[in-house]
């Protein structure tokens, strides 16, 4: 997909969890189309390599991370702040699906890593890095959330609980952090075709699609292209706030 507008992150550092495929490669790529240098966080080292790789000639840091371990987390902070001295970017796009299931039938070990990667790691990234922001008073958060935050999809209560959960994570954090120089939103996406699809069955696939107006799914550079903006100078007066990207489903 090819793009004519580019926003200027030249000097600027960004970190992105999950940043090794999927969405999280998308904004790695479109943030360092931009010339952003990159710090990408991910547990697959061999995903990372290659996404090193795919990178070409954009400045990249591989950090090995468990978004869902406070003692990994700071370690990665202090890697990344090692390597690059500050961080103006965070772009928290780690998450797994999680099982197809309903909830009197849903594995409460199952329904804890859902909810410790995908809302805990944001929390503890935020955590992390919101303060060196804060001290350099300039830095733009951008949380992946879903739209399933908003409507609760049946068969995946806590895909839709932790991203709901983000939603209200990035409120209260743009409203502590919103007379500082540092911006906080999030945004929902309808279903982009991912890798992650093979974590769901087919008729939770099909589902997803039946929702969606446009009749399609999502291409991860088109969530990338909103990140890109949220990621910006440019978004100056929106903070705690959440965007919609669903091809037309969102209703609130």
């Amino acid at each position: 997909m090819e793009h004519a507008n580019y926003y200027h992150f030249a000097g600027r550092h960004a970190v992105i969890t999950g940043g090794a495929a999927g969405i999280g490669l998308a904004i790695a790529k479109r943030l360092a189309a931009g010339g952003a240098s990159l710090s990408l966080w991910d547990r697959d080292a061999g995903q990372l390599e290659a996404a090193r790789t795919g990178l070409g000639d954009a400045r990249v840091q591989c950090v090995l991370v468990d978004v869902s371990s406070e003692a990994a987390v700071n370690q990665a902070r202090d890697a990344t702040l090692a390597e690059s001295g500050k961080v103006d970017i965070l772009v928290n796009s780690a998450g797994i699906t999680g099982p197809n299931v309903t909830v009197c039938d849903y594995p409460v070990a199952e329904w804890d890593q859902v909810m410790q990667i995908n809302l805990r790691g944001p929390f503890l990234t935020c955590r992390a890095l919101a303060p060196v922001m804060r001290a350099n008073d300039y830095g733009r958060i951008v949380n992946i959330a879903s739209i399933a935050g908003k409507e609760g999809n049946p068969n995946a209560s806590a895909y839709s609980a932790s991203k709901a959960g983000v939603i209200a994570l990035t409120k209260s954090l743009g409203k502590e952090l919103a007379q500082t120089g540092v911006r906080v939103n999030c945004i929902t996406p309808a279903a982009v075709r991912t890798a992650m699809f093979a974590q769901m069955t087919q008729q939770h696939i099909d589902y997803m699609l039946s929702k969606i107006p446009m009749a399609r799914f999502g291409m991860p550079e088109e969530i990338a292209a909103m990140v890109a903006w949220l990621a910006s100078e440019d978004c100056s007066f929106s903070t705690g706030a959440v965007f919609d990207i669903s091809g037309g489903r969102g209703t609130y």
